[in-house]
């Protein structure tokens, strides 16, 4: 595959799009899931998970991306975006963590 300045264009949007959103994961609070209701932890777990495969996905793509040697820092980039990644999706394992702790002890049914 030859890669054009206008082939490039999308995978460098998908880079820039993908460093800047990959740090929004907020603070792990484990006082605020002692004030959940079982369905409300459930549902929190529930939408972890399916963040920290989401993030696993758009990781792969990222780091599976061919960049043309021609494209300077374009590595750099996509080792940043994978680095971010990686530490959303560790971050993310925490709070799913928390939430598990969490149901362990107010939901008798979860154990």
């Amino acid at each position: 595959m030859k890669f054009t300045p206008t082939s490039i264009l999308p995978v460098i949007a998908t880079l820039l799009s993908a460093a800047g959103c990959s740090s929004t994961v907020a603070s792990i609070d484990p006082a605020k899931y002692d004030r959940m209701s079982c369905a409300e932890l459930n549902s929190a777990l529930g939408d972890t998970a399916t963040d920290i495969s989401r993030t696993a996905i758009s990781r792969g793509k990222v780091a599976n991306t061919s960049v043309p040697s021609w494209l300077l820092g374009g590595e750099r980039v996509k080792t940043v975006v994978t680095n971010r990644d990686t530490a959303r999706i560790e971050k993310l394992q925490q709070q799913q963590q928390a939430i598990v702790a969490a149901r362990k002890q107010r939901c008798p049914s979860s154990q």
